[in-house]
This record gives C-alpha cells, sequence and structure tokens, in this order.
C-alpha cells in the first residue's frame, strides 16, 4: 500500500476522491498523460483497495475506500508513538549527558 502513495499522480487522485466520487473521465482531465497510463495508476489504486470502482453504463466512477486508509493511519500512529517515545529518551539522555559535562 505504501508503495502505492509513493507515487504522485496516485496521492493526487486520492486527492482528488477524498472530496468524493469522480468518473475517469473528470480525473483523467487533470493529468497531462495518455489515458492507458492514468488507467495503470488507477489499477494499481484498486489493487491496493485504496479505492474501489463501480461502473454505470461506459462510466466508470471511482470513490475511496475508507477502510484500508484507517489500517494504514492506526499503523503510522503506533510507529509514531513509539518514536515519540524514543526520542524522548534521546532527549533526556542527552540533556543529562550535558548537566554531568556541565559539572
Amino acid at each position: 500500500m505504501f508503495q502505492n502513495l509513493a507515487d504522485p499522480t496516485r496521492r493526487a487522485v486520492l486527492e482528488k476522491l477524498s472530496s468524493g466520487p469522480a468518473t475517469v473521465s473528470e480525473m483523467y482531465a487533470s493529468f497531462e498523460m495518455a489515458l492507458p497510463s492514468f488507467m495503470q495508476h488507477l489499477s494499481l489504486l484498486e489493487k491496493a483497495r485504496l479505492v474501489k470502482s463501480y461502473k454505470f453504463g461506459r462510466v466508470r466512477t471511482f470513490e475511496l475506500e475508507p477502510n484500508t486508509l484507517k489500517i494504514a493511519e492506526t499503523w503510522l500512529d503506533k510507529q509514531r508513538s513509539m518514536w515519540e517515545k524514543r526520542l524522548d529518551q534521546l532527549d533526556s539522555f542527552l540533556y543529562k549527558m550535558k548537566d554531568k559535562k556541565n559539572e
């Protein structure tokens, strides 16, 4: 999932979809690339379950898949908490070392 988020085009698609569902045509108009390339980006996002699509007639519409993003958010929150704790411990250690040096 994070590999898919690394691409600026895919992040832009997700940002556009954060406003609500959009058709391929609506999204594609914002990008300067060949349609097959753009469709490949959408396919990768769908395979990663970051978006889902449905088709009415000849029109394919995409929308965010919030559950997948929620899983990522939960994981990132745990990582953030762990690193904040480690950095606080490092800060405390460095502060003690500085005090010992000044004595």
